[in-house]
């Protein structure tokens, strides 16, 4: 295993800097590896473009998470403050701001959360706007008056400590006497207590508006909810996997073209075009790898368990990564099993060269009777252990006597 394991290794390098078996300048390995970087880049970025296509969660359920902030409000004021946000960033309807979120997305924005843009929208016409408008102005007032009191306030116990300490009125820092400063908080907190009551009535109009109690229904439907909550937490769950999904549409045909070209390069001796497909072939296998773990830490399977951890074993999600430590390893195992058998068998990859004249080690096109390989020097045939002839390397049978070369193999 280790000889095969260092033998793969020193082929991936020769490949990566050899043209027709010679190594290459220095150089020009300088400019493979500044190409090599940028090319890695741009594939990174093609990535995380294409990952932006599926339209995600936030997207398609735009109104959860106000929604979700208007059942968990406990306060007295929360219709108040339900109808209140909806004149805030008024530049868009909020309904045609839910549905371009789809525009260039694939998927679409959840019909229920459109219904609640328009039944936001429908709050802003023009009687609740401007009663909208009084309530920031009359909350304005409220606020300067309270601001004033604040300011008198200081400067009354300033006032009074000289008073205490008999100073001269005309040798006073303050401008207000303490009488008059009591007299003006007075009069200013009852402007404020006139306020707060028209503030009461405004909100209290606001949120009885025929607009307004219809956005209130629809915010009290459970079940309405309940639709909006199930399709955010679905999308959530499967928009990694997703994303992965694309991404890993974007590679394959990359690799799949890298590899088809190395091997028609490789057939025809081609080698500066071998040596950059092989290049490119590595360059976007790297970012396959990647995703591929990527997979195993946010995809399906993960969530998978990580809600079994949570039926079982409640809040104890590390042990999460016991049962990663665990099924990663056996998951390797089983894929390298069946690269060996199936993708990367010697015995079957010897048999395709042989049937197509080709070197049994590098799949370079031999002659008739070669029995080293010109390219790779590697011996095509072997001595039969039972009747000494030479038979093929790697085939299991000796094709003189038939005798199994399982053995030698």
């Amino acid at each position: 295993m280790f000889l095969r394991l260092r033998r793969f290794v020193r082929r991936f390098f020769n490949r990566s800097r050899r043209v027709n078996h010679e190594p290459i300048n220095k150089v020009s390995l300088i400019v493979i590896i500044l190409v090599d970087l940028f090319i890695l880049f741009n594939v990174f970025m093609g990535l995380d473009d294409i990952s932006r296509w599926p339209i995600s969660p936030a997207q398609a359920y735009p109104c959860h998470s106000e929604w979700q902030s208007y059942r968990e409000n406990t306060s007295e004021s929360k219709a108040y403050d339900a109808v209140s946000r909806t004149f805030n960033d008024q530049g868009m309807p909020l309904q045609a701001f839910y549905a371009s979120a789809g525009d260039q997305h694939l998927g679409q924005v959840s019909e229920v959360c459109l219904q609640y843009g328009a039944a936001s929208d429908a709050i802003a016409s023009q009687p609740d706007q401007a009663i909208a408008q009084r309530i920031n102005d009359t909350q304005a007032e409220i606020n300067s008056f309270a601001a004033k009191n604040s300011s008198i306030r200081q400067q009354y116990d300033s006032t009074l400590l000289e008073e205490i300490a008999g100073q001269p009125r005309d040798q006073s820092i303050n401008t207000v006497e303490a009488a008059q400063a009591r007299r003006e908080i007075e009069q200013n907190n009852a402007a404020i207590a006139q306020r707060q009551q028209t503030l009461t009535t405004l909100k209290a109009e606001l949120v009885n508006a025929p607009a307004s109690q219809t956005f209130l229904t629809l915010l009290a439907d459970d079940g309405q909810f309940e639709q909006v909550d199930r399709g955010q937490r679905r999308a959530a769950f499967w928009y990694p996997s997703i994303q992965l999904l694309f991404q890993g549409l974007f590679l394959l045909p990359l690799i799949f073209i890298a590899s088809a070209v190395h091997r028609f390069a490789q057939r025809r001796d081609y080698g500066y075009v071998a040596l950059i497909s092989w290049h490119l072939l590595v360059i976007f296998c790297i970012p396959l790898i990647w995703k591929i773990f990527e997979f195993l830490q946010v995809g399906f399977l993960f969530e998978l368990l990580a809600q079994l951890v949570e039926v079982l074993f409640g809040s104890l999600r590390f042990l999460l990564n016991y049962l990663q430590i665990l099924l990663i390893p056996l998951i390797g195992f089983g894929l390298i099993k069946f690269l060996q058998r199936f993708v990367f068998n010697t015995r079957l990859q010897a048999a395709n060269r042989i049937q197509n004249m080709q070197c049994v080690r590098c799949a370079k096109k031999l002659r008739t009777g070669d029995l080293h390989c010109p390219h790779c020097s590697y011996p095509q045939y072997h001595d039969c252990t039972n009747c000494h002839n030479l038979t093929y390397q790697h085939l299991p049978y000796c094709h003189h006597c038939g005798t199994n070369q399982a053995l030698d193999l």
